[in-house]
């Protein structure tokens, strides 16, 4: 009877493998029928030029796209059904359930002049910073670059927070503009972009342009840790007025993430900010992804909640990254700019389900 099962029976007793699963059928994807689909075809759309030079699978994708001006819903659920086939998330352990957290835009007061209200640096990336490329040592470690710095004739690690920020300030004359917000610094490069309004009320957009090299680590997880909030508490909100209401400990407390982002303005100030793929990012409809496990420019199925308790069942397209953004179902919701937005970034650490629609053999 052993053997027969051994033989027989066995595959029902492993777990799927993490990563993207095999097909399913559209019908599985929570509330497909009921999305206004029309509202991602511009995140679509605008990712074509660049998917077309990335992967030739994408050029009779794009081609059709081309041929479709202003579709409707319906038009854009059949274009996905002809070009696409949904595929299930699996987490370890076959899960297949992860994380849905969220980002924004934030927006900040400043000054291109340092000045004693205007005191605290937003950096551009630093011309002594290198960036080492280690596929062209090693092939299979394509993707992988390094960030350093010389010492003499020696290549160390570049700059970890705790010096950027620290007194002996090696970044000086390298300031991109200055704002009044001792953490809007700290808060800008967990998003990875966001907005700059100066004192005559011009507005600057800021993007992501380059990172330190060292790893991400949250700080929320280091209060946790540290007993100052409960885990259940934790948000952009608490953690911003933890630091607020410590500021003797504050430094301390940051530089715990020694993760630093350097940024670069914005040609089009009203044009959104641009994630990885580089291409502008769609409100509530690009996704920051782990791309070891999604590939960028996939259409994702999402089957999450909001912090409200409403569903948040959608069509969304992996357009970015991020320092924490790290797993198999895990992903983060771009929501766009303003008070709204900043809520629901700021409160989002969800349960979901996730599914990749990958383009079909044709």
């Amino acid at each position: 009877m052993l053997t027969a099962l051994l033989l027989t029976g066995c595959t029902g007793f492993f777990s799927p493998q993490p990563g993207i699963g095999k097909p399913v059928a559209w019908s599985s994807l929570p509330n497909w029928q009921n999305d206004n689909l029309s509202e991602a075809w511009l995140a679509i759309a605008q990712q074509c030029p660049r998917m077309n030079r990335r992967d030739t699978v994408w050029v009779p994708i794009c081609r059709a796209v081309d041929e479709m001006q202003n579709p409707d819903s319906e038009a854009v659920r059949e274009f996905l059904q002809t070009y696409f086939k949904p595929h299930r998330i699996h987490a370890k352990r076959g899960k297949t359930e992860g994380l849905i957290t969220g980002y924004y835009e934030p927006l900040l007061n400043g000054s291109l002049q340092r000045t004693e209200q205007f005191a605290y640096p937003i950096y551009s990336p630093p011309d002594e910073m290198l960036t080492i490329d280690l596929a062209e040592v090693y092939p299979d470690l394509k993707g992988m670059r390094l960030r350093g710095r010389l010492e003499g004739n020696k290549v160390v690690p570049y700059h970890s927070r705790s010096v950027i920020d620290g007194e002996q300030q090696p970044l000086s004359g390298n300031e991109l503009l200055w704002i009044d917000d001792p953490y809007g610094s700290f808060f800008l490069q967990i998003q990875g972009s966001g907005r700059v309004r100066l004192e005559d009320g011009t507005m600057m957009g800021l993007n992501y342009a380059d990172q330190n090299g060292h790893p991400y680590v949250a700080v929320g997880k280091t209060l946790v840790q540290q007993e100052q909030i409960p885990l259940e508490e934790v948000s952009l909100f608490t953690i911003r007025e933890w630091l607020k209401n410590n500021p003797s400990e504050a430094d301390q407390v940051l530089n715990t993430n020694p993760s630093y982002v350097f940024f670069t303005l914005r040609e089009d100030s009203s044009e959104n900010a641009r994630g990885s793929l580089n291409v502008p990012l769609t409100e509530a409809r690009s996704l920051a992804v782990d791309q070891s496990v999604i590939p960028l420019g996939t259409p994702v199925w999402i089957d999450t909640t909001l912090p409200d308790g409403a569903q948040f069942q959608r069509l969304m397209v992996a357009q970015d990254t991020g320092g924490a953004i790290k797993g198999h179902v895990r992903a983060d919701v771009f929501f766009g700019a303003g008070a709204d937005a900043e809520r629901l970034a700021g409160e989002m650490k969800q349960s979901g389900r996730m599914y990749a629609l990958l383009p079909v053999d044709r």
